[in-house]
């Protein structure tokens, strides 16, 4: 059996105002687990409000992106150096809403990966395929192309855990079979193991984010190699992130 704790991850998107953000962050405080890492991504305004509300509680707060650089004339970026004085621990990078919204190459990715590890970040590196590139059999080639180009040197399992996100299935209330997940989650950890090593492959989280729901999520926490989620529209409700939660196996 694996050793590695599951990671339930909170991505709250472009949603809360401070009032909702810090009655949220408590209730799942309140409720928390002690099977499994909890973790809550607001908006980069509602860091600091979330960070404070959770002083002395066991959920870790993490921001949704972070720039390359570590200072400089970047109007309207966030560092990840700067994050981590807000009090993050962890940021989420190349989601695919960032890689379709802003336009973010594997290697810009990359570079933000890097400046996540010199700030003492984890970084949730999220990979996943279209509906179109599913269909035409090119799932695991679209991974191995995103995995290459966004992952830098010296990734091990404390400093970064990788994201599936099957795009079709984001917020769409449709999910992969479990053996779709079990392929896709088993072949991240042989790819990983390729290029970094075997140990590493082993020790880094995996987790599955594509409308993972209360309804849904036993099953597919149950499936082997998949090490949590990184919860959308489920973690804004704290009856429902903790119910995740307490799927956990």
């Amino acid at each position: 059996m694996s050793q590695r704790t599951p990671l339930i991850a909170g991505n709250w998107k472009m949603n809360g105002l401070v009032t909702d953000s810090i009655a949220l962050a408590r209730a799942i405080a309140d409720g928390a687990v002690a099977e499994c890492d909890l973790l809550v991504c607001p908006p980069a305004i509602l860091i600091p409000p979330v960070v404070d509300a959770l002083t002395n509680r066991t959920i870790a707060v993490g921001a949704q992106d972070c720039h390359f650089a570590e200072s400089g004339a970047h109007t309207g970026d966030i560092s990840a150096a700067m994050l981590r004085d807000a009090g993050c621990s962890h940021v989420i990078l190349g989601h695919s809403e960032r890689r379709a919204d802003h336009g973010e190459s594997d290697k810009l990715v990359c570079s933000k990966t890097v400046a996540a590890h010199a700030a003492q970040l984890v970084a949730i590196v999220c990979v996943g395929e279209t509906l179109e590139e599913r269909d035409s059999g090119k799932t695991l080639e679209r991974i191995d192309m995103q995995l290459d180009g966004s992952l830098p040197d010296g990734v091990t399992g404390e400093n970064t855990v990788i994201a599936y996100e099957p795009v079709w299935a984001i917020g769409t209330g449709r999910t992969p079979t479990p053996a779709d997940v079990a392929e896709v989650h088993g072949h991240i950890r042989e790819r990983v193991a390729t290029r970094f090593d075997t140990g590493i492959a082993e020790a880094v989280r995996i987790l599955y984010g594509g409308s993972m729901k209360p309804s849904n999520a036993a099953a597919l926490l149950k499936i082997d190699g998949v090490d949590g989620g990184l919860i959308g529209g489920a973690s804004l409700n704290a009856e429902d992130f903790l119910a995740i939660a307490a799927s956990c196996p």
